[in-house]
Formats: C-alpha cells, sequence, structure tokens
C-alpha cells in the first residue's frame, strides 16, 4: 500500500527521515503486528529516493525491534508491539513524586519575569558586564584549550582545580579577611549549588532553619524542598536582630555584608552574636557573600568567618554576580570537619565543575586581572549610584526612605505611607519602567510596600529618566 512518508531538503538524513515515518506508522497503529513492508526497491520507487537509503531505514528498524525480516518473504512488523502501546498517545502515566519533586515542580524560575522587555528595567538579578574584559577572557580559555592534555580532560577533582582553589584563598584572604586553605575550598556550578550540598548534608526533614526575614528567595525554595521548618527573624536597620533568634535551630542562612532584598549591613556585635548562638545551639551559619565585592565608602566589610573560631561558618561565593551570569562558577569555604562530606556530595551531583572554565578563572584571578576588573567595576557602579541616589532625592524624596545604597548593586526604596505596592508597580509599569516589590521575599506578608531596584545595568541617563517615571506611577 502507498505510505505517506513526508520528505524534506531539511529534515536531515533521508534514511532517518524513512526510518521515522514508518517508526511513528507503527506507533498510530497504521501497520499492524504481522503487517509487511513494500519491498525496499517498492518504497524507494515510491518516494523517489535510492534503495540505499530505504534499506538503511529498514535496518535501523530492525535492529532497534519495530520489524523482523524472513528470508525470501520480506520485512515484517514485530509482534507485541501493541502491547506496549497507548490508545491515546496524549494520555501520559501519572509517576509518583517524591516530597521533594513536588516541592520542585511548584518551585517558579527566576527566569519568568513579567516585567521583562520594558524600556527602564531596574532588574537586580544581573550585574553589569560591559565593564568586564571579554576580549582578555576569550584569550585566557583559547590558551588553556590549546594546551590542555589528554589528562586534564579527563574527570577533573570533585573540589576544583587546585589552581583556582588556590587563587580564591589568596583572593579572599585579601579582600574578604577570608581565613581557609584550598582544602576547604569546593567549586561549585553557582552559589545555588552550594546551598543545595549544605542542605543535603546538613538538614534532616523538619529540622529547623533559621532565616533572614525578609530573604533570599532561593534559599527558602531548597530549605523547603529539604522538609525543613522555616523560622523567620525580623530584619530592622542593621540587619537580622539576633535577639530574635529561635531557641534551638540546625542552621541560620545571613546575607551580613548586603542583606538580600533590604540592603542594610550586620554590624559587628551582631555579628558576635550570631556565631555566640550558633555555638550556643549548636548550630552552623551559611554566609552568603554574593555581592560583597561591592562596597563605595571604605574597604568591603570582613567577612563573618574570618570571625568564627569553632568551624560553623559555611561562606559562599560566586563569580556569576562579580563577572557575568552564564559563567556558573562559585565556591563554598567549608570547615574542616565538612570539607570530605562536601566533596563527596559534590561528586554524587555532578562530578566536577567545567576544568577549562576553572583554569582559565585560576589565571585571571592569580594574574590580578580579576581584582583590576573589580575596581573598574566599582567606580562604575559607584557612578551608576550616584546618579540614581541623585534622582530619587531630586524626584522622590519626600515619599521614600532608601536602604542599602551603601554596598551592592541594588536599593530599597520604602514608600511612607500607606502606598500600595502593587499598585506602584502597575502604574510603573504603564509607563514604561521596571521595578520590582519586596513582598515576595518575606515568609508571610510584607509589613510594609518596598521596591527594589538594580542599577548595574542600566545607562546613567536612563536611571534619570526612570526614576523620573515611577514618581509619577507614586501618583
Amino acid at each position: 500500500m502507498p505510505l505517506a512518508i513526508p520528505l524534506s531538503k531539511t529534515g536531515g538524513p533521508l534514511f532517518r527521515q524513512v526510518y521515522t515515518g514508518l517508526r511513528d506508522a507503527i506507533l498510530s497503529g497504521a501497520f499492524r503486528a504481522g503487517d509487511r513492508f513494500p519491498s525496499t526497491r517498492e518504497l524507494a520507487e515510491q518516494l523517489g529516493i535510492s534503495r540505499t537509503a530505504v534499506l538503511a531505514a529498514y535496518d535501523q528498524l530492525l535492529a532497534e525491534g519495530f520489524a523482523t525480516g524472513r528470508r525470501g518473504s520480506g520485512t515484517y512488523v514485530a509482534e507485541g508491539l501493541e502491547r506496549s502501546r497507548p490508545e491515546n498517545l496524549e494520555k501520559h502515566a501519572r509517576l509518583r513524586l517524591s516530597r521533594f519533586g513536588r516541592a520542585a515542580a511548584v518551585t517558579p524560575l527566576p527566569s519568568e519575569r513579567p516585567l521583562a522587555g520594558l524600556r527602564y528595567d531596574f532588574t537586580y538579578r544581573r550585574t553589569g558586564v560591559e565593564s568586564f574584559p571579554f576580549e582578555l577572557w576569550r584569550r585566557l580559555l583559547l590558551r588553556h584549550a590549546r594546551k590542555a592534555t589528554l589528562r586534564s580532560l579527563d574527570y577533573g577533582p570533585a573540589g576544583g582545580s587546585l589552581a583556582l582553589r588556590e587563587a580564591i584563598c589568596a583572593h579572599l584572604r585579601r579582600s574578604r579577611a577570608v581565613i581557609a586553605e584550598p582544602s576547604q575550598v569546593i567549586v561549585v556550578n553557582g552559589s545555588q549549588q552550594a546551598l543545595d550540598l549544605a542542605a543535603r548534608i546538613l538538614l534532616e526533614r523538619g529540622d529547623t532553619v533559621a532565616i533572614e526575614d525578609p530573604h533570599y528567595q532561593g534559599a527558602r525554595k531548597v530549605f523547603q524542598a529539604a522538609g525543613a521548618r522555616l523560622c523567620g527573624v525580623p530584619v530592622d536597620g542593621e540587619g537580622l536582630d539576633p535577639l530574635r533568634l529561635p531557641a534551638k535551630a540546625r542552621m541560620a542562612f545571613v546575607t551580613p555584608s548586603h542583606q538580600l532584598p533590604t540592603g542594610v549591613i550586620l554590624p559587628l556585635a551582631r555579628r558576635l552574636a550570631l556565631l555566640e548562638w550558633a555555638k550556643r545551639t549548636s548550630a552552623v551559619v551559611i554566609e552568603d557573600d554574593y555581592d560583597g565585592e561591592f562596597r563605595y565608602h571604605g574597604q568591603p566589610l570582613e567577612s563573618m568567618q574570618g570571625l568564627d573560631t569553632e568551624g560553623r561558618v559555611i561562606y559562599l561565593g560566586t563569580f556569576s554576580r562579580t563577572m557575568f551570569p552564564s559563567l556558573r562558577i562559585g565556591y563554598l569555604i567549608a570547615p574542616k570537619s565538612l570539607s570530605d562530606a562536601f566533596t563527596g556530595a559534590k561528586w554524587l551531583a555532578d562530578r566536577h565543575t567545567s576544568t577549562l572554565e576553572q583554569e582559565a578563572l585560576a589565571e585571571f584571578i592569580a594574574t590580578g586581572a580579576y581584582e583590576r576588573y573589580l575596581r573598574r567595576a566599582r567606580r562604575l557602579h559607584a557612578r551608576r549610584r550616584e546618579v540614581l541616589l541623585d534622582a530619587i532625592h531630586r524626584h522622590l524624596a519626600d515619599r521614600v526612605s532608601v536602604t542599602g545604597d551603601a554596598s551592592g548593586v541594588h536599593i530599597v526604596l520604602w514608600p511612607h505611607g500607606r502606598a500600595s505596592e502593587k499598585a506602584i508597580l502597575t502604574r510603573a509599569a504603564e509607563r514604561n519602567v521596571a521595578v520590582y516589590g519586596v513582598s515576595g521575599y518575606f515568609l508571610k506578608r510584607s509589613p510594609q510596600a518596598g521596591l527594589l531596584l538594580g542599577y548595574s545595568q542600566m545607562r546613567e541617563a536612563d536611571i534619570r529618566e526612570g526614576i523620573r517615571r515611577l514618581a509619577e506611577a507614586f501618583g
């Protein structure tokens, strides 16, 4: 019988198109068990192609068990396929998910940004990349690719390239007062993976985790997926309030150098109080230093990890924020007692992070290029920050309070009075301005409206015009 197998010049190899057409005919029931296929010569003539392509398609069907050959008789549809073919191909089995799977299935992805595409987008999820030396980065990648040996192309150390771990230790010792040995550094695919590994290693279902409120949503989702019970600790003008920490918890998650989202900085007295609480309750502290490199008055604040004398702080950092987002390289500094566990967990997760990028990054840091780039980036962000604060003072001075302007690459505007966050966001979007509410960062209801504004990717003229239009949205 004639076969309707659509063929296309752009559809790939002809034998594969013929194979796919015959396979689909079998799965749809157009061909049934025991039905005889046309001879290879007949089908080649019918389709107007060479017999060689049809022979290759039949060979593939025979190899995969869709067909059987009978000497001197021809090629037939194999028996038993109807038992595995559903009556309705659109109806799929309902597979049971684990608790983690159910949590993952309902997790909103950060890329789903309904305001993306607006002209004046104060996005805060990414940092600006125009000052990054991409040409130098390309040369480093090419050089390491050219000199790669067969051994270097094999699986690498689970904890990461030794050269990169040494470079990270040296840089953090200078810039963040982090005290660590290379063996304590675990190179990961962004700080989000570091959070996932920490949850897997340290948390049992039902354990309590103290978390800033408001807080980084990615951390909340990881801990919830792990089955932890979250205890929100209020954040005020000086960050997390240690007097409100729970009497007992397995872990505390903090962003002390630039609290996410409020941007406030945790002072020394509170840092010491948090470490004392961890000692008293036998808890672990996760210090997420996602943009501590960017501070505009004096030197960047030193890390909590450098104050830790008991090995209770896990320090997280990422190059995705300081360099460019698609570079999925981050790191964690584990206490010595946990380094073996983190190394093993990293191996179980994905063996190791890409070796070529690690080696290039190690040279980028060791030669001083990374710190030179950071200095340029700080100057650029500082100029944009000044423009932003000036525009806010000009157009919104008596209607908002500002937090988070001392460091990082975002600030938060807190409207005075009983302003509606949703209404401001809607009116701003109508004026082609994208700003982001803080209400989603709270465990429960936000006590007041707040607007989170990033500025690292915006031109100065756009910052000025965006704030002018935002002021109109306040009514």
